[in-house]
């Protein structure tokens, strides 16, 4: 028995136990914060960062995240010159129609290939600690694969992959992608003598097409993280799962379908269950109707239902309603710009693949998670987070469904956590790191 699981088991004896529900499984290919007096992380002006005071939050956000977070860390490349790179293959061009920040972006096309590769020389730059992020767009979302590859010039390399975008085809618009570590050769790369940095963006559609802008560094965290994330509310949840998590001392995330709740459906937790599993220590954060947003119109429509949803978690004092899952990966341009105006955290490009980020430069609602269906993909995605220090989310649903693993294969993966070197967080934990002061 481990010393972390011996704690738990002591610290549990007072204790009786995000959506994008997945619609396929395969892709296609310490803390350093300002504190204040509660112990919060502060935002730019010194207060508390909105989100993670105590208690339930009010309808309406103070500010719009995604824009008061837009531009974490240190610039390394703003595109506005692009002599240094070369278009491998595929096609590249300044846009400066189509521009995150500054006068212009990088656009790189196709041209039927199933690959774009753009790279330029990294000699001289020590990434020595640091993440990267990079603001991206897409005309073409669904079915593409977004990598940053770094090599050493001892031929050692790495790959840093955003694994999904969406599964449908609407313009998500601009957002800010960290991606964490995918895989790397047998030797860590040398990071203070890299040679290349290398953009590829693997698809299999007809074309693709894709604006890159405002490539930025991040200092790492001091370990890596894990999320486990329920949606739905299931009973399979409250009955298995929750006792394994309260015998581990694993806080989780989970976020339950309002309608469902409501009707009382066979299967699923009451509300008086799920403020019982908040009283526990799980955060209950906002999933909202089952319809794909995307398909709603714009305006007063979409404005309605989100406002609707996150309603219901405050009414049922839920105190982690400023966060939000997307049902069936679902969303675009439009839906968030609308949910800027009601939640701080949230997303998510979702894979059936190891689809991890950086804690310091995520859009703030486009976080990627990958999808708890499969084992070994999720040990390797802990494996990745502690080895990299980076934040892996894992989803699940119920053990009867194809998107979740067997509850044996569960308990072996919370063991597995359990030994690594990472912290099981949720929500608020991430929120705080991406939102410390000085990044």
């Amino acid at each position: 028995m481990t010393r972390r699981r011996l704690l738990a088991l002591s610290g549990a004896a007072g204790i009786s136990g995000l959506a994008g529900c997945a619609d396929r499984l395969e892709s296609v290919t310490d803390r350093d914060s300002s504190d204040s007096s509660n112990g919060n992380a502060s935002d730019s002006d010194g207060e508390t960062a909105a989100a993670l005071a105590d208690g339930v939050p009010p309808l309406e956000t103070e500010y719009n995240s995604r824009e008061q977070y837009r531009q974490p860390g240190d610039s390394f490349d703003d595109f506005s010159d692009l002599e240094g790179w070369e278009v491998v293959q595929g096609s590249g061009e300044a846009d400066t129609d189509v521009v995150f920040d500054g006068d212009q972006s990088f656009k790189l096309e196709s041209n039927g290939e199933e690959r774009i590769i753009a790279e330029r020389s990294l000699e001289g730059e020590d990434l020595t600690g640091l993440d990267l992020s990079f603001a991206v767009r897409t005309t073409t979302p669904q079915n593409i694969t977004i990598n940053v590859w770094l090599f050493d010039r001892f031929g050692s390399r790495k790959v840093y992959s955003l694994r999904e975008i969406t599964y449908r085809s609407p313009d998500v618009g601009w957002f800010r992608s960290s991606p964490g570590v995918f895989e790397q050769s047998q030797y860590e790369p040398s990071m203070d003598n890299l040679e290349t940095l290398q953009i590829e963006v693997r698809h299999d559609m007809d074309e693709a097409k894709v604006w890159f802008d405002d490539l930025r560094t991040h200092e790492k965290p001091d370990q890596g993280y894990v999320m486990l994330s329920w949606d739905d509310g299931n009973r399979d949840y409250y009955d298995i799962a929750s006792p394994l998590h309260d015998e581990y001392g694993f806080r989780t995330v989970q976020a339950p379908v309002p309608s469902w709740t409501e009707q009382g459906r066979d299967g699923i937790m009451s509300v008086s269950e799920l403020q019982e599993r908040q009283e526990a220590g799980d955060q209950i954060v906002v999933h909202g109707t089952h319809t794909p947003i995307h398909e709603y119109d714009e305006g007063a429509e979409m404005e309605s239902r989100l406002r609707f949803d996150k309603q219901w978690y405050i009414d049922n004092e839920f105190e982690g309603a400023d966060y939000i899952v997307y049902p069936h990966n679902s969303y675009n341009k439009t839906s968030l710009e609308y949910k800027t105006d009601y939640h701080y955290c949230g997303g998510f490009n979702q894979a059936g693949d190891v689809n991890t980020t950086s804690v310091y430069g995520f859009d703030p609602l486009a976080l990627p998670r990958t999808i708890g269906n499969d084992l070994e993909t999720s040990k390797r995605c802990v494996d990745l987070a502690a080895a990299h220090n980076q934040c892996t989310i894992l989803n699940f649903h119920t053990f009867e469904s194809h998107n979740t693993m067997p509850e044996d294969d569960y308990e072996a993966l919370l063991e597995h956590i359990d030994d690594a070197d990472v912290e099981v967080i949720t929500f608020d934990d991430l929120w705080e790191m991406r939102t410390a002061q000085h990044y």
